[in-house]
Parts: structure tokens; sequence; C-alpha cells
């Protein structure tokens, strides 16, 4: 079994797209790109531009021989659009690969939508594909297994669903539990059925500033996976800020146990394009109209993408002077004590 995740935040971009290779199949799952459209009153940097539109491209890529396709649910950061905005995955790109494709059109794995707007999505994507889409809920076919709708986030709120997959090849089972945010215990003790030897989940939401207990349940139901999982990645909502690499780092040392998020999986820097969006403007600034001139198709990103290199330099030299300011500020209080 090889997995790859292609996209995620601590990859450069919001989503949870990934692909598992077996024996005789190739799954995608989630194959959608989001960038935040607005963080901190923000539009996305062109360097994360960039960063989207390298991931758009590795899943066009993947798409061109794979077996079955996986839908967790209809949100605009895991699948593609027919009404994409410029930083998104758009179902034409989507539609053209697999026109091309030179092989059986792939099984389109779909959970249910929750209400009526992604219902809406739903049938928008499946025209502009022009694909059969299969209801996935509960169903197993030796292979792939897909769990019942279990709740986006904490059920209290109510966020709506997504659907779990389980992938399985001799000793090894891989688990995606996109957007369950490790607040629902019946979510977790579901994965936990399935004995995963590798599980990707998006874990709390720390930038949204989630209630305490909610917390509470993350922390718990998080330590309860990576002792009964060899590998456990973190990622997605989580790594929206950097609290999210110091939660996850303090859990895993807490535990001993292996808590990584996806480009520690990958052996890639940790790119969190969206939680150093403020400081991307600070060391590049970004000329006025070029997310306007960028939409209509006048400018492109290739000049940001020259800069991935530089990006953790300006950024680490950004927090050391953040942090000598702080102490300065300190210093200052307490000598006006």
């Amino acid at each position: 079994m090889r997995v790859e995740i292609i996209g995620t935040e601590s990859l450069g971009v919001r989503g949870l797209s990934c692909v598992v290779e077996l024996k005789d199949r190739k799954i995608l799952i989630d194959p959608g790109v989001s960038l935040g459209y607005s963080r901190h009153g923000l539009l996305p940097h062109p360097v994360q531009v960039a960063m989207g539109e390298d991931v758009r491209q590795r899943i066009l890529d993947e798409l061109e021989d794979v077996t079955d396709i996986v839908f967790s649910h209809f949100h605009g950061d895991h699948v593609p659009l027919y009404d994409a905005n410029p930083f998104q995955m758009h179902a034409m790109e989507f539609r053209a690969v697999l026109r091309r494709r030179n092989r059986r059109t792939p099984t389109f794995w779909t959970k249910t939508p929750s209400g009526k707007n992604m219902m809406q999505r739903m049938q928008l994507l499946r025209h502009a594909l022009g694909v059969r889409f299969k209801q996935a809920e509960g169903r197993d076919d030796g292979v792939i297994a897909f769990s019942p709708p279990v709740p986006h986030g904490a059920r209290d709120e109510h966020r709506g669903t997504v659907m779990m997959t389980r992938i399985r090849e001799g000793d090894e089972v891989f688990v995606h539990a996109s957007d369950i945010q490790l607040l629902d215990p019946s979510a977790v003790s579901l994965i936990l059925k399935w004995r995963p030897t590798i599980v990707i989940a998006s874990g709390p939401p720390l930038y949204l500033n989630p209630v305490t207990c909610h917390l509470r349940h993350a922390r718990r139901n998080t330590i309860k996976l990576a002792f009964l999982t060899e590998k456990l990645i973190l990622d997605h909502h989580l790594m929206r800020s950097e609290n999210g690499c110091r939660w996850m780092e303090d859990l895993s040392a807490e535990t001993g146990r292996n808590i990584i998020c996806a480009a520690d999986f990958m052996n890639r820097e940790r790119f969190l394009l969206e939680a150093w969006r403020d400081r991307l403007y600070t060391a590049f600034p970004v000329q006025s109209g070029w997310h306007e001139a960028y939409a209509k198709g006048l400018l492109s990103a290739h000049k940001y993408r020259k800069m991935l290199p530089y990006v953790m330099k300006r950024i680490e030299r950004l927090r050391s002077e953040t942090r000598s300011q702080a102490g300065s500020m300190r210093n200052m209080r307490d000598w006006e004590k």
C-alpha cells in the first residue's frame, strides 16, 4: 500500500486530498482544493496561490489512472466545483482529464449530501463531470469500506455530516477521517473497530477558539487513537494555526506515540501558508489589483512559485522579530511598574 497526501494545510492549501495505491486499485480521496478566501481580512497571498496551482495539478496527474474516487462530503475544499473561485479546483478541469483517459471511467463513491445547498452542488457536479455517483455510506466491497454519516465536528454544532473511508490490503489498514475534528466519540469508536494501522484525520479547529469542553473531547479522542494506531496523522483544520502544531506535538510528547502532520508524513517542510498569511504580505508585498488580474488570466503566480524556498527563512525572521518586540514590551511594562 502506498499512501500519498497531496494537499492539506501543512502542505500549504485547504483540503485533505490523498491517493492510496494498491496492487490492483488506485483510490483518490477528496480531490478538492481551497485556500481560505479571506483570512485576517486578506485574500490568499500569491505564494499560496502558486502552491494551490501545484496541488491542483498533482490531483489532475493522479486522476489519469485512478480506479476509484471518493467524496467524503461536498464542501468546496474536498471536491471539484462547478462554480469554483479562481483558487479552487474547477469541475471542468476535472472533466477534461476524465475525457482524455484511455481507461475505464473510475467509480465515484460519494456521501449523500446534507441539506439543499449540498444536494444542488452534488447535482451540478455530477452533470458537469458526466458520470454516475454511487451513494457509499455503509458499503463495503472487501477492499474499500465506508462509514455511515458521522458529525462534521461537534455533534451539537449541527454542521452536517461526513463519510469516513477504510482501505485494506493485507495487514495494512488505512483510514481517511475527513473533517471529524476528533470531536465526536462515536466517529472515533468506528475508526477503532476498523483496527487501522494508519489514520489521517482533521484535528480540532483551534483557529476558531473552540469551547473548552470540545477541546477536552478532542484531546481524549486523540490519545485513544494514538495508543491504538501505529501512525496518526492530524491536519486540515488543526493546521490553520501554529497553535495546532504545538497542540499536536504536546500530545505526541505526552503519549510517546507517533502523532504527526501530513508534511511530516511526506517528509516535507511544514508550509502553514494560511496561518502565515498576514506575515506573507509583510515579507512579500503584493501589488494592488493582483488578485483581480489573476482571476481574469492576465497575471500568473509563476514568479511567486520561485519564492517558496525563501518563505520559511522570512517567516522565521518575522517570528524572531515579533518575539523580540514582545520581550521588549514586557520589559518596558516591568520597568514602568
